[in-house]
């Protein structure tokens, strides 16, 4: 499982040109899923995005979580986080978990992430969507499940 975890001021997204997700200060997330992952992966990557300290406290410093600070989330699915780009110059998507079993995990993670009490916002899975967001700070981290094993 791999998640882009980027500090937003606002983030918002679209479908067909109407706005099915919006949420304001808080967290986007791009999220995608590889073989082998499950609830474990899950609720690993669920505790390191929640409790991670990158927004600021009283002096500045980034020392405070999304728990601390009640922000949101909008949750997007991204296959596109296991682009294979070593050959040529066309990415290979095969380390992308497909279909059915992606979008039971990507419901599962929204799911577990509604379960601590985190206002989530979703986009559609599978869809063309627009993603809006405006990066505070810009904070961006990216999260692999692999480097918690």
């Amino acid at each position: 499982m791999k998640v882009v975890v980027q500090r937003a001021l606002d983030a918002s997204v679209e479908v067909d040109k109407k706005v099915i997700g919006e949420i304001k200060k808080g967290l986007m997330l791009l999220v995608g899923f590889t073989e082998g992952d499950n609830k474990e992966t899950i609720i690993k990557m669920i505790n390191k995005i929640i409790n991670l300290r990158i927004f600021d406290d009283e002096n500045g410093v980034m020392n405070r979580s999304l728990l601390d600070t009640k922000g949101s989330i909008l949750s997007i699915s991204q296959f596109t986080l296991y682009a294979d780009t070593r050959k040529g110059r066309r990415p290979s998507y095969l380390n992308a978990l497909r279909g059915e079993e992606a979008t039971k995990l990507y419901d599962e993670f929204n799911k577990l992430l509604r379960d601590n009490n985190i206002k989530v916002e979703t986009g559609q899975f599978g869809a063309d969507m627009k993603v809006r967001f405006t990066n505070d700070g810009p904070v961006t981290i990216i999260l692999d499940s692999e480097d918690y094993k």
